[in-house]
C-alpha cells in the first residue's frame, strides 16, 4: 500500500514538474500570434508605414498629402518622386477636370500631349498592377494611352463620392475594398491603371479642384472638361522619402 502512495506521489509529482518546465518554457518563448497584416490593403490606413514614402502636393487651392507604395508600383513612385525634386511638376496645372470621376495632371504644356520619364532608360514604362491597390476614392493612379508600355508622368486623383460598390462581387474584390467603394471610386479603371498611391489629407482640395468651372475640351470632342480657371501645382514637397 506504501509503494502505491510512493508511486502515486512520484506520478503525481512528475505531471506538477513538467507542467512547471512547460509553463517557464511557454513564458520565456510565448506562441507567436499570426500576425495580421494591414499593409494587404494599405490605401485603407491613413498611416505612412515604414515601407511606404509620403509627398504633399502643394497646389492654388490648397495641399494635398498622399502617401506612396514604392514596394507595389515601384516604378511609380521612383519616376514621380524624382521628377517632384527636379521641380518638373512645378506650374502644371489640373488640365483635365471631370467632377463625379478625377482630376488629372503631370504635363507641363497642360495640354494632356506631354509627360516624362526618368526610370525605364527614360521610356515610358509597364502598368503595374496589382490586388492590393484600388481605384477607391482618393487613390492616385497614372495615366496611360491604353497601351502596355505608357505609363509616365501624368497623373490623375480620383474624386468621385458616389458609392460604387453594388455592381462589385467578393470573388473578385476583397470584401474591405468593397465597403471603402461605398465611399466613392472608380472600378472600371481598375486593371488598367497603375494605383500607386492614396490620398491620406486634402480630399477637400480635390473636391474643390473638381467642383472648379470647365468648359469642352479642345484635344477631347466629347468630353467638357477644361477647367475655365484652373489650379496649379506650385511644388511637390518630399514629406517621407524612400531610398531605392
Amino acid at each position: 500500500m506504501k509503494n502505491k502512495k510512493q508511486t502515486l506521489i512520484f506520478v503525481v509529482g512528475g505531471i506538477v514538474l513538467l507542467s512547471l518546465t512547460a509553463f517557464l518554457i511557454w513564458k520565456s518563448n510565448p506562441p507567436k500570434s499570426t500576425p495580421t497584416n494591414k499593409s494587404d490593403l494599405p490605401q485603407l490606413t491613413n498611416t505612412v508605414s515604414n515601407d511606404e514614402a509620403e509627398i504633399q502636393i502643394q497646389t492654388t487651392a490648397g495641399d494635398i498629402n498622399v502617401k506612396l507604395f514604392p514596394k507595389i508600383a515601384p516604378m511609380a513612385v521612383q519616376n514621380i518622386m524624382t521628377l517632384a525634386k527636379d521641380g518638373y511638376y512645378n506650374n502644371n496645372e489640373f488640365f483635365r477636370v471631370i467632377k463625379d470621376f478625377m482630376i488629372q495632371t503631370g504635363d507641363p504644356s497642360n495640354k494632356g500631349t506631354g509627360s516624362k520619364s526618368v526610370v525605364n532608360n527614360n521610356q515610358p514604362f509597364a502598368t503595374e498592377i496589382s490586388d492590393q491597390l484600388y481605384n477607391i476614392r482618393g487613390a492616385v493612379s497614372l495615366a496611360n494611352t491604353g497601351q502596355p508600355n505608357s505609363s509616365s508622368s501624368q497623373f490623375f486623383i480620383v474624386q468621385n463620392t458616389k458609392d460604387m460598390s453594388a455592381s462589385l462581387s467578393s470573388d473578385k474584390y476583397p470584401q474591405k475594398i468593397i465597403d471603402a467603394y461605398k465611399n466613392g471610386g472608380a472600378p472600371s479603371l481598375d486593371g488598367q491603371y497603375t494605383v500607386f498611391g492614396q490620398v491620406v489629407s486634402g480630399m477637400d482640395v480635390v473636391d474643390k479642384i473638381a467642383s472648379g468651372e470647365v468648359k469642352a475640351n479642345p484635344n477631347n470632342s466629347q468630353e467638357v472638361s477644361s477647367p475655365t480657371h484652373p489650379e496649379k501645382i506650385t511644388g511637390i514637397k518630399i514629406i517621407k522619402d524612400y531610398k531605392f
